[in-house]
């Protein structure tokens, strides 16, 4: 892929919409995970993620994928790219740890998961849309 076909994006209001609400709760995730935001901390995360039999590499990925590209997400900066990343990052997360649960997030389940998958499909689509750090490029 191109890198003008990677930035491409149109101008519009609902993928910065989208764009803005996805970057935001997952960078915050990813900020928990990095021990920034809450208690949580990148050991723990770690030892979790090894434990359903993940290696140690990837589970640093997810962390790096939430917290950079969650805020990458919010400045609309390669949002295909992280859009894509974090619908993968997403759908791991459904397979291995929620599916088990249902989908009601009461129980456990996937339900946000699922929504974090279909936004981040739009963006990656779609691209970053009006106010991206993308479009400013690509002009």
């Amino acid at each position: 892929m191109s890198l003008h076909k990677l930035l491409r994006t149109s101008d519009s209001w609902s993928l910065l919409v989208v764009r803005l609400a996805l970057g935001v709760v997952i960078c915050v995730h990813g900020l928990q995970k990095l021990g920034v935001i809450g208690d949580g901390n990148v050991a723990g995360t770690t030892q979790f993620l090894t434990g359903l039999g993940i290696p140690s590499v990837i589970a640093y990925l997810v962390i790096l994928g939430e917290s950079v590209g969650g805020a990458s997400l919010v400045l609309g900066f390669l949002t295909r790219f992280c859009a894509a990343s974090i619908g993968i990052i997403m759908l791991g997360a459904i397979t291995l740890v929620h599916a088990k649960n249902g989908f009601s997030m009461a129980n456990g389940g996937y339900e946000f998961h699922l929504l974090a998958v279909g936004m981040a499909a739009a963006l990656t689509l779609a691209g970053g849309g009006k106010w991206s750090v993308d479009r400013m490029i690509q002009k």
